[in-house]
């Protein structure tokens, strides 16, 4: 495993190492409420890489040869053509209560609830696809953190037994995640499986806050902050669990990709995904961004601190510096008993170089890049 050695995690050994590679976890999220386990998802700073690698060179490009329909011709021919899913929607600017006074997990920092004050903005409809961000690699011939160092991690429900044989390691705080090397974005569940072609418009995750931001920069945009992030996922809604509400499952009806079942063991599936979902499934907020929670989980701009004023503000940005970036909305993988975190107000935090397979963004801007459509300008 490339760098191996240099991984923070800490690892549960099945069997002696003959590699010397090892890994280790930062601390065990804690202090969860009454409502979930004592235990944790360990999609927080278990899965944080301590590799400093130089950031990857990638091209400048002018809008119109970056959207051209030369380069969304897909690489495979029997890959189908998808729709583009890079479309933006204007945020109207406002104040809105941000994080919340009751939270779901407190060590995070969800409280206190405080005002904030937003100028307009705007943010991809959807998350970042495999399609989209095939088109980024195929024009800057970009390689991904996860690609560099050689391995990323996947749930062990995920990974076939062909490459579960191989493995010796896995994440002590959370044995289900394991470290797989050949996972990457093109291959999600390892060097067997691939996004092509049924998950071309699923949303590209094994992806690094790094890579998010050098696909951001490519296409003319940039992450949102978190209080960008949060303020359009509530969908003009104050106070509220989810992007429509506090119910779960309004009506009987699933808005999200979350895990249902018992967890790592057995996900039912009952909103239709085992796995990741397209960018297109499931209504949007009354703003129309799609899988704000859910699905997986989107980098955005700040550092992380768990600590906040209760003071109102305006256009904040985060620390000023830290350890770890921010990341908002859940995955495919939050279950109430262990990661609570696929609501509004909810947060983790992993290193900037970390990559998961639940793990990807969505792209914000101050104005809308040539070439890209605004559904609502």
């Amino acid at each position: 495993m490339a760098g191996c050695s240099q991984l923070l995690f800490s690892i549960l050994t099945f069997s002696l190492l003959t590699n010397q590679c090892s890994l280790s976890s930062a601390h065990l999220e804690g202090n969860l409420d009454s409502e979930r386990s004592d235990e944790d998802c360990g999609c927080g700073s278990n899965l944080n890489r301590e590799h400093n690698q130089d950031k990857h060179a990638h091209q400048q490009e002018s809008p119109a040869k970056k959207y051209s329909r030369a380069i969304n011709t897909p690489e495979d021919e029997n890959v189908p053509n998808y729709p583009r899913t890079n479309q933006m929607v204007h945020i109207p600017g406002g104040t809105f209560t941000m994080g919340t006074d009751e939270p779901g997990v407190p060590a995070d920092g969800e409280s206190p609830a405080r005002r904030v004050t937003l100028d307009d903005f705007y943010l991809d409809v959807y998350e970042v696809s495999n399609a989209e961000f095939e088109l980024f690699v195929n024009s800057t011939q970009y390689t991904t953190e996860a690609e560099t160092f050689g391995d990323s991690f996947v749930l062990e429900g995920r990974i076939s037994e062909e490459i579960k044989k191989d493995i010796t390691q896995a994440v002590q705080a959370a044995p289900w995640w394991l470290p797989v090397k050949g996972a990457d974005w093109l291959h999600p569940e390892g060097p067997d499986t691939s996004v092509r072609p049924d998950r071309m418009d699923h949303p590209v995750v094994h992806t690094s806050w790094n890579d998010a931001l050098a696909y951001c920069e490519w296409s003319g945009k940039r992450l949102p902050t978190e209080a960008e992030w949060e303020y359009a996922a509530r969908g003009g809604l104050e106070n509220r669990r989810f992007p429509w509400g506090n119910k779960l499952v309004p009506k009987e009806e699933h808005r999200m990709n979350v895990w249902q079942g018992e967890f790592p063991m057995e996900n039912t599936a009952e909103d239709g995904y085992v796995g990741t979902s397209p960018v297109t499934a499931f209504p949007p907020n009354k703003y129309g961004l799609y899988n704000t929670v859910g699905n997986a989980w989107e980098w955005v701009h700040d550092w992380w601190t768990t600590r906040h004023s209760p003071e109102p503000t305006s256009n904040p940005t985060g620390p000023e510096s830290g350890t770890d970036k921010v990341k908002k909305g859940g995955s495919y993988m939050c279950h109430v008993s262990y990661c609570y975190r696929y609501r509004c107000a909810a947060r983790s935090q992993n290193t900037p170089d970390s990559s998961a397979c639940n793990l990807g963004f969505r792209c914000a801007g101050d104005t809308v890049p040539s070439g890209v459509e605004c559904s609502n300008c």
